[in-house]
């Protein structure tokens, strides 16, 4: 069995209004950085035996912030990157409905399984999300995973139970820690969306 300490990655720039992100491979802000900071601190008695993340900027920059010089090689993996938004990456809500009528609609009607042109669904994330954790299970010990907000919740739902419809009734904020044990027959969420400042002594690595 291992212990996941399943992290999103800390902050980026975001545009007013707000535009579709997904694979963009943007870089941590500033405050992202002091984020990840706070765990490199937090979680610095905690003796991990691996580390993944996605592969793109922001993740790789926050497990590397996190880890703080351990002797550790955090291995990128991009099944964890975030979901692919094809045509919708990079737009406004207003210009997805201009350019896609009706299409924004469709994909709160259906969450799970709406597919953006040349995109995916959350129901494709999930399935190559939980297979890349699914080979952490037989590890012993604690393992840092380091990925993004959609991703993050779509393993939760898998670990919980819960349909994808419920997917944003999830919170993962900002570098927010989700810890759960996995073991090869069954996942358990012991915390969701921790921030760094609880009493980690009292939690045990």
């Amino acid at each position: 069995m291992s212990t996941l300490y399943l992290m999103r990655h800390g902050a980026i720039v975001q545009s007013h209004p707000r535009r579709f992100v997904g694979q963009t491979d943007h870089p941590l802000t500033d405050e992202g950085r002091a984020q990840a900071a706070l765990w490199r601190d937090a979680l610095a008695d905690v003796p991990f035996t691996a580390a993944v993340c996605s592969d793109l900027a922001r993740c790789r920059e926050t497990a590397s912030i996190v880890l703080g010089g351990r002797d550790l090689m955090v291995r990128p993996e991009p099944r964890l990157r975030e979901i692919a938004l094809g045509a919708f990456e990079g737009l406004t809500v207003d210009e997805v409905r201009e350019r896609f009528p009706g299409a924004y609609e469709r994909r709160g009607c259906d969450i799970a399984g709406f597919t953006p042109q040349g995109g995916e669904s959350f129901a494709d994330v999930q399935k190559r999300a939980v297979a890349a954790l699914a080979e952490l299970a037989p590890l012993c010990g604690n393992v840092l995973v380091v990925a993004h907000g959609g991703v993050n919740r779509t393993i939760l739902c898998h670990a919980l139970g819960l349909d994808l419809t419920r997917l944003f009734r999830l919170g993962q904020d900002y570098c927010r820690l989700n810890l759960l044990d996995l073991s090869p027959d069954c996942w358990r969420v012991d915390a969701v969306n921790l921030a760094p400042t609880l009493p980690w002594k009292f939690l045990g690595p």
